[in-house]
């Protein structure tokens, strides 16, 4: 994983422990999101991925935004990742650009075909791709 965040670190300009962070974010997002069989390929493709995803995993949203899209079963999608990785100083170009690094090695390292299912099974992720 570490050859994943010092990819983001150096082309997405964030310094390696926000890269750390904002990547075991959305590899959260993905585990609780995507597909299981694909994203357990994902996991296997990505040494340390799950740990990584663990360890920065929020459980629902935070506040009364969050509290509400809890209770209509939404978790918030894609729009809540991105209201958490701005909460912590990635701004909205920055995320377009991270979450295009993640996706490419995540690719890279799993295949198109996995990656593929994963993107289109989670509303509204395909446009971060």
């Amino acid at each position: 994983m570490q050859e994943l965040v010092n990819r983001v670190a150096e082309n997405v300009g964030l310094d390696p422990a926000q890269a750390e962070k904002a990547v075991g974010m959305i590899l959260g997002f993905l585990q609780k999101n995507g597909p299981a069989e694909e994203i357990g390929n994902l996991m296997g493709a990505l040494p340390g991925a799950a740990e990584l995803a663990a360890q920065y995993t929020q459980e629902g949203g935070g506040g009364l935004m969050g509290g509400l899209m809890n209770m209509m079963g939404a978790g918030g999608g894609v729009m809540a990742l991105g209201q958490q990785l701005m909460s912590e100083g990635i701004g909205m170009g920055q995320i377009q650009s991270l979450s295009k690094e993640v996706f490419a090695y995540a690719q890279e390292k799993a295949g198109e075909d996995t990656m593929g299912a994963i993107v289109g099974a989670i509303p509204g992720l395909s446009q971060f791709v």
